[in-house]
């Protein structure tokens, strides 16, 4: 992994627009995407959102497509579920799968429409933040909106140390790999079991190491993080009006439209 989330935040030139805003524009898309009756205003939220983090936060768009491919596989699961075992009405599409009939009606056709339109705009809406705001920062955010300082040091150090062990566990399983640790299905148990058994010792060992630097450095129980203070320019504040006045209107003229 040799470019993560916070590589692609550091270089956004929307790293440095003020924090409480893009959290507002992410915690409406969220509300506003679960809450919608219709496709409509989720896709319109997705659109928004990715322009603004390809376009506005110079995110590559191929890197970007890729990150939402894993989630949106889920998702397509998750509607062909609902599309071919829910819903009521006519028919739209009936078939045999392996003798079994099977068959997507309308009710169920739209349910699985909208639960897709909304994941869509959930993962849009995440990327936008994860993609623009370095976590340090976001950790200094949510330090001022007082949550409890033993949740957001907690938070840090696991964010932290998940890319030290998966360094960590790569280089043990390319090490095991030219030795042909796994040539075959017996020495792939075996060398999966004595890389989760290093990982822990090792995990330990950094555990160790952490708690004797940080009390080398007169560690209190508190980190200290500042936050940046960036003010509102009046031209973001007219886009994010525009943006939910847009979606809010979207809201009231579609909430009756069927898609089929």
């Amino acid at each position: 992994m040799t470019n993560i989330l916070d590589d692609y935040a550091l270089m956004s030139p929307l790293r440095h627009r003020n924090n409480w805003l893009k959290l507002a524009i992410v915690l409406f898309g969220l509300i506003a995407g679960v809450s919608a009756t219709s496709p409509i205003p989720p896709i319109f939220m997705a659109l928004c959102m990715s322009f603004a983090t390809v376009a506005l936060g110079k995110a590559p768009l191929k890197t970007y497509f890729k990150l939402l491919l894993a989630p949106l596989g889920f998702a397509i699961a998750g509607i062909l579920i609902i599309a071919f075992f829910s819903g009521s009405g006519p028919e739209l599409l009936s078939f045999k799968f392996l003798g079994y009939p099977l068959s997507v009606r309308t009710d169920g056709f739209e349910l699985a429409m909208l639960v897709l339109a909304r994941s869509i705009s959930g993962m849009c809406c995440l990327y936008f933040l994860a993609l623009t705001t370095p976590m340090i920062e976001l950790f200094a955010v949510l330090k001022a909106a007082r949550l409890p300082e033993s949740l957001i040091e907690l938070s840090m150090l696991i964010y932290r140390y998940i890319f030290v062990f998966l360094d960590m566990a790569l280089c043990i399983r390319y090490a095991q790999t030219v030795r042909l640790g796994y040539s075959n299905f017996r020495r792939s148990i075996n060398s999966i079991g004595m890389l989760a058994s290093t990982l822990f010792i090792r995990s330990w060992e950094q555990g160790d190491k952490l708690f004797l630097a940080m009390n080398s450095r007169c560690y209190d129980g508190k980190m200290t993080l500042f936050e940046v203070k960036r003010p509102v320019k009046a031209t973001e504040l007219l886009l994010t009006s525009a943006y939910f006045i847009l979606t809010l209107a979207l809201f009231y003229f579609t909430k009756n439209i069927s898609i089929v």
